[in-house]
């Protein structure tokens, strides 16, 4: 057994189900101290992490109290994995202003706010590697009626590049992670919901999910979890400022 991530402190938000938690038990299996978080503490339940924590990613003062008290008790952490988001359907005839704005709060200021709060101990540490989760959908393609989504996921691209190009003669590393169709809890809920809208039964909703993967199937949180897994390691301390596609082929 390999033990990549050996006594590095990672935070992991949005770490209760799917692709979150895969990371954090990933991350648990090669030695991090994990401290994970998610806005429904009951979902942390059975993950063996150091420390769980309840955290409202859309509240400045929450981030920044939890970005304080894991410093003081573990230092500066090594790993900083922002999994947080929200995936809005509709064109932009269909998004509302309330849309867009819980749509960018949640999925992209809840990145502005941990990152915030936890660089400067990185900074001061000389190290750090921030993973920030983006999608295939989003500057690198466009699919129907994910106008806000793909909009956030493209400011993700960019916010991870510009930390990237901010921090690089300081040690920190940023990257992004940019997932196809992943069968999720949230995957599953919005299938439901679009069986619901459409009529359709939720067989025929999940299939055409599948069908839009050249691959011809969905991708698994695992297979998300290691492409973090490879970020968050010293193997990728070369790389950075990158959006990192595992997506079956979808961009193709």
């Amino acid at each position: 057994m390999t033990v990549r991530l050996k006594d590095k402190v990672a935070v992991v938000t949005a770490a209760g189900q799917g692709i979150g938690r895969a990371i954090a038990e990933a991350f648990i299996r090669e030695g991090a101290l994990v401290i994970a978080s998610d806005l429904e503490a009951g979902k942390l339940e059975g993950l063996a992490a150091k420390k769980c924590d309840k955290l409202d990613a859309l509240s400045t003062p929450e981030v920044e109290a939890l970005a304080q008290a894991i410093v003081k008790e573990f230092g500066a952490p090594h790993i900083l994995v922002n999994c947080a988001g929200y995936v809005h359907d509709g064109t932009v005839l269909q998004c509302a202003e309330s849309d867009w704005d819980f749509s960018f709060d949640l999925n992209v200021k809840s990145m502005h706010r941990t990152i915030r709060a936890f660089l400067p101990a990185m900074v001061a540490a000389g190290r750090g590697s921030i993973v920030n989760m983006s999608s295939a959908v989003s500057s690198i393609r466009g699919v129907p009626n994910r106008y806000v989504y793909g909009a956030t996921k493209a400011a993700v691209i960019g916010l991870t590049k510009a930390v990237a190009a901010d921090f690089i003669r300081q040690g920190v590393r940023a990257n992004a992670i940019c997932p196809g169709t992943i069968h999720s809890p949230s995957l599953d809920g919005r299938i439901e919901a679009q069986a619901e809208k459409t009529k359709k039964s939720q067989t025929e909703v999940r299939q055409a999910f599948v069908d839009r993967q050249p691959m011809g199937r969905l991708g698994t949180p695992e297979e998300v979890a290691a492409l973090a897994l490879f970020l968050a390691s010293d193997e990728s301390s070369y790389i950075t400022g990158h959006a990192h596609l595992v997506d079956g082929g979808m961009a193709l």
